[in-house]
């Protein structure tokens, strides 16, 4: 590939436009190589003295997993740009956070028989960035994983995938003070919750742990062990009955992509005794200070051990601390500022939030576009990508965007509801050469710019 070469640059977006498959594997036999990898863990950790590692260890295959799920490498950029847009507290006010998943626009392509790899590109980067590229397109690929699974269960919700340290952050201490270290169930948390909702309505919540790797599917088995004492930190309601996911990417430096899941399947409802609607979710917060206790049962008594746990009393606060989050995360994918501010507590990082920072390159919320037909509000990026230049624009529908820019949260989340399904999935468009649109209103879009 010549740099500056017009064509080229032309074929990397027709690749992230192209549909591929990515493989989903999820059997017995998974679950029992992850069990024997938790054991193998907890037997070195005994030998160093540590002790053996607190976990869920009720996982089981998928129930009705999909064999693949079908996307375009564009649509995996874009939940890698939208998970990432208030987990970093500051997307939006510097070009390199709001836009850090345009590093991937080279990273996979699909193979003769239309399964996503890592391209050469991609290849390259494992020496500069091979952790962070892990964990960041295993994120993409689990989370889409997530939705297509909690959306088959539940056909007549909406579902939203909230990352879990951002909101936690609302009632919590993260991270210790001074030179004690904390308890390792406090430093291991999920990653997402997963909330499938309708409008007034208790939500459903699930965990969602993810990793990825760049090595053996042996790497996974490891990987997924310790997912499970990330989800064994957090319960909603009695101790150990949150459902959660367990998912793990495989990405080979030379074959075809493979997500490798595991699951407790049951219902966490958030709702409060005596209650049968929903919270009121354009209330505003203000930061908590609860303890990191966890009451699990014990044969004589119960014991309190740390972690992280929501009781009933408790719901109608963590149904706002959700959705206010969420609210956040899609604001930030617009362009930050104050509209993102409103929905975080100071822990969360609303002052992070309250000053926008511009470049002669980007524009904060006021870059608007047509596509599809559908009127998006959001920001805007000309940049270089091997010496051509190419816009990219993240978004969101406008009135959602002004349901949310407002504090609208419940007017947001009444509208979007009604529009599920309704959302074009071509993923190209008259103006743009790559198109992603999903269910929660955000667009994603690049094109090349005429010089």
């Amino acid at each position: 590939m010549n740099e500056g070469d017009p064509k080229a640059v032309a074929e990397i977006l027709h690749e992230l436009s192209t549909t591929s498959h990515v493989q989903v594997r999820s059997s017995t036999e998974l679950a029992v190589q992850v069990t024997k990898a938790a054991v193998e863990e907890d037997e070195k950790r005994i030998g160093d003295g540590r002790g053996p590692l607190r976990r869920r260890t009720d996982y089981r295959a998928v129930g009705s997993a999909p064999r693949s799920l079908t996307l375009t490498p564009w649509q995996v950029i874009h939940t890698i740009g939208l998970s990432a847009a208030s987990a970093r507290q500051g997307a939006g006010r510097g070009l390199a956070e709001h836009w850090g998943s345009l590093r991937y626009v080279q990273a996979l392509e699909a193979n003769r028989g239309r399964y996503l790899q890592l391209s050469s590109e991609g290849r390259d980067l494992l020496r500069f960035y091979k952790a962070t590229q892990s964990g960041e397109i295993g994120t993409g690929f689990a989370s889409l994983l997530a939705e297509n699974i909690v959306r088959s269960r539940y056909p007549d919700h909406s579902v939203s995938v909230i990352p879990a340290d951002v909101a936690l952050k609302a009632g919590w201490t993260l991270t210790g003070s001074g030179n004690g270290r904390r308890p390792e169930p406090l430093q291991r948390r999920p990653h997402f919750f997963v909330e499938a909702w309708q409008p007034g309505q208790p939500s459903k919540i699930l965990l969602l742990a993810s990793k990825g790797t760049h090595s053996s599917s042996h790497q996974v088995h490891k990987q997924l062990s310790t997912a499970s004492a990330h989800v064994e930190s957090m319960h909603i309601g009695p101790y150990g009955t949150v459902p959660y996911l367990l998912i793990g990417t495989e990405i080979p430096a030379r074959e075809s992509l493979a997500l490798h899941a595991l699951e407790k399947q049951g219902t966490s409802l958030l709702q409060t005794p005596g209650e049968e609607s929903g919270a009121d979710l354009d209330l505003v917060l203000e930061q908590d200070n609860r303890v990191p206790d966890v009451v699990r049962p014990a044969e004589r008594r119960e014991t309190t051990i740390p972690g992280f746990q929501v009781l009933p009393d408790s719901y109608a606060w963590f149904s706002i601390v959700l959705a206010r989050t969420e609210a956040a995360t899609l604001t930030a994918f617009t362009g930050g500022g104050r509209p993102t501010a409103q929905y975080l507590t100071k822990e969360q990082g609303r002052r992070h939030f309250l000053h926008d920072t511009r470049t002669d390159t980007v524009k904060l919320r006021d870059a608007k576009h047509a596509i599809h037909g559908i009127d998006f509000v959001g920001t805007d990026h000309v940049y270089r990508l091997n010496g051509t230049r190419v816009e990219a624009f993240s978004g969101l529908e406008r009135s959602l965007y002004e349901h949310l820019h407002y504090g609208r949260v419940n007017e947001y989340r009444r509208e979007v509801h009604d529009l599920r399904g309704q959302w074009p999935d071509r993923s190209t468009s008259k103006q743009w050469d790559v198109v992603s649109i999903r269910a929660d209103g955000t667009v994603m879009a690049i094109r090349l710019v005429e010089e």
